[in-house]
């Protein structure tokens, strides 16, 4: 019975993943054309079988056969409760909401299948988190103060959820269920067709010969695959089990160079053009086009490369690590490289170009993907059946990668509703506001640390849904624009994966590394720094988010350049020679005055630069 069940899902797996990739394809085509709601309810009743299909109730009864029974239970449940909601929302969307109890009883369902789906695919601390939220209205009317409101019955709160668009079908499910999931199958025909060798190639001959090489081309190749995966930890392990035994038999430590890997997979989230599915729900929540988001994000992103690049370099010479003397794999030139790699490098550019131009960015991935297969055709000089399997493989791949983003999608929007219907959020909001008296700085700190905490543990898309319902609104009474709230939030969202005492992308780290998984976890906090300063830098400075006129900005970007160097010191307590305490507080005061655009910051910054540039020299002499 066993053997059978196993079989059953591993070919019912493979099966419904491919057919949601391919009926997405075919809807962005125009093939399919159904409502947002029928879409909506289809995506998640696909993912929450997949999801239930190839995760345990408990890992260590995974694989047992009472396990495989209940998940396929769940799996019969959650096609029943979604064919339900299918049938019903139009007539219930007619008759202006008028519902019934079967109705609410099957939202309830549904929510408690949500609810399940969270725990097994995303944490238990996303699925504590909402049954937190979920159950407030049932209790909300006996709390004092602050935490008082209008009590609201089971049935009220589960048709809420399930009927209308402020719950479970609301906009993160949508944006996961149109940009995310487009993106991911992207993502997947990249990586099927061999763009991850192509990007390793590139990065490992630019920095050939260098100082520290392997963990300088972790840094660009992390770059550069982390702008389409989206993912830190998934990011950590495809790339990190290349990276990060390079950098140790180059002379990191283990922990260095698990905290190396983890720390430049997290900043692949902020990475234009693609910067996770997080920068695709604060598009759609903002209301403003993703090519916005791009623009604004290009800056911070490249200054914290920068940053982890410095960091990476400075520990090098810290440690009296050498150039790299090994020979490369093959002598090919980087420009043959490019050629070769021309099959997508022209996909990406099409990308890019097509969303600068006004297209959707479900448009532009749909079309790129359709000129990375014809690029490939043309490249290989063949069109062979192997063509069909990859891109089989491919969809199927794309569509599991976004299992726990939806989920985590549909479980925020429990969070969203009751919100909204309670009005807790405008409280929370209020809450920061007034405990910070007023005062920006303070409300900054409270709003960073509250979006820390409730980060923790959660995937960069789970930790931003759930930021930008409750936190993002108290910068907004600020008066803070919109987007730069959400951007603020964003940032922190993203840290939250190398943020400890919870922080997954670490934790995926060490693992390869060989590592004490505390001690990855804080050393990645600490070479990550800069990411937490640049979100208070660009609230101050929104030249850093290109506002402003383009000398303004430029002049920004390079003074930032410097202070990101300046924080590198300090991190690593090293500049020419090692650091006294008093030069690594120094340097760190001069890194965040010259981040901070303004002339006489700048002035600041530089004189204090210099002056510990001319006592290090006096020092070495």
């Amino acid at each position: 019975m066993k053997i059978l069940l196993d079989t059953v899902f591993k070919h019912a797996i493979a099966i419904v993943a491919f057919i949601v990739g391919a009926f997405h394809l075919l809807n962005v085509s125009g093939v399919v054309v159904l409502s947002t709601r029928d879409i909506r309810i289809f995506h998640l009743m696909m993912m929450l079988i997949l999801l239930f299909l190839t995760q345990p109730g408990l890992k260590k009864y995974a694989h047992t056969l009472t396990d495989k029974i209940i998940s396929l239970c769940l799996v019969l449940l959650s096609i029943g409760s979604s064919v339900f909601i299918l049938s019903r929302w139009k007539d219930i969307a007619m008759s202006g909401g008028d519902t019934d109890r079967l109705d609410a009883w099957v939202g309830l369902l549904l929510i408690v299948l949500v609810l399940e789906a969270a725990r097994r695919g995303v944490g238990a601390a996303l699925c504590i988190i909402c049954t937190v939220f979920f159950t407030y209205p049932f209790y909300s009317e006996f709390l004092p103060g602050v935490l008082y409101s209008r009590g609201y019955g089971v049935e009220r709160i589960a048709e809420l959820l399930t009927t209308t668009s402020q719950g479970i079908y609301g906009i993160p499910l949508g944006v996961s269920s149109t940009y995310i999931i487009l993106f991911a199958i992207y993502g997947a025909f990249l990586s099927t067709f061999g763009a991850g060798e192509f990007f390793f190639k590139v990065a490992n001959r630019l920095t050939h010969g260098l100082r520290a090489a392997g963990a300088k081309t972790a840094v660009i190749f992390s770059t550069l695959l982390g702008m389409i995966s989206g993912s830190a930890a998934g990011n950590v392990a495809v790339t990190g089990t290349l990276t990060i035994p390079m950098m140790k038999k180059e002379g990191y430590q283990p922990h260095q160079a698990g905290a190396i890997e983890a720390v430049v997979s997290t900043g692949g989230q902020i990475m234009p053009p693609v910067m996770g599915a997080a920068a695709f729900i604060m598009a759609e929540i903002v209301g403003v086009p993703y090519t916005k988001i791009m623009q604004i994000g290009l800056i911070p992103a490249l200054l914290f490369f920068a940053s982890v690049f410095f960091v990476v370099h400075l520990q090098a010479v810290k440690s009296g690590i050498t150039s790299d003397q090994q020979p490369v794999d093959d002598d090919e030139p980087l420009w043959l490289i490019l050629l070769k790699g021309g099959q997508f490098i022209i996909p990406f550019v099409t990308l890019i170009g097509m969303m600068l131009n006004g297209y959707s960015p479900f448009k532009a991935s749909f079309y790129s993907i359709v000129i990375l297969l014809l690029a490939h055709v043309i490249w290989n000089r063949r069109l062979s059946v192997d063509i069909i399997h990859k891109s089989a493989t491919a969809i199927s791949h794309g569509a599991k990668s976004v299992i726990p983003i939806a989920v985590a999608c549909a479980a925020a929007g429990i969070i969203a509703g009751v919100l909204g219907i309670t009005g807790f959020g405008s409280k929370v909001s209020g809450l920061i506001f007034a405990a910070s008296g007023g005062i920006t700085f303070i409300a900054l700190l409270l709003t960073m640390v509250t979006a820390i905490i409730l980060g923790m543990g959660l995937p960069t898309t789970a930790a931003y849904l759930i930021l930008a319902t409750v936190v993002a609104p108290a910068l907004s009474n600020l008066g803070v624009s919109l987007l730069t709230a959400h951007m603020f939030v964003f940032f922190y969202g993203c840290v939250s994966t190398i943020t400890p005492p919870v922080a997954l992308a670490s934790y995926v780290a060490a693992g390869i590394a060989g590592a004490d998984i505390n001690r990855v976890g804080w050393t990645a906090f600490f070479y990550g720094l800069t990411c937490y300063i640049l979100p208070f830098m660009f609230f101050y400075g929104p030249e850093l988010l290109m506002e402003g006129g383009i000398i303004a900005v430029l002049l920004a970007a390079i003074t930032g350049l410097l202070g990101v160097y300046c924080i590198a010191c300090f991190i690593i307590g090293y500049f020419k020679t090692p650091l006294r305490l008093w030069q690594r507080g120094a340097m760190a005061c001069a890194g965040i005055l010259l981040l901070m655009p303004g002339v006489v910051t700048d002035a600041m910054g530089g004189a204090i630069l210099l002056a510990v540039w001319m006592h290090s020299r006096q020092h070495a002499a």
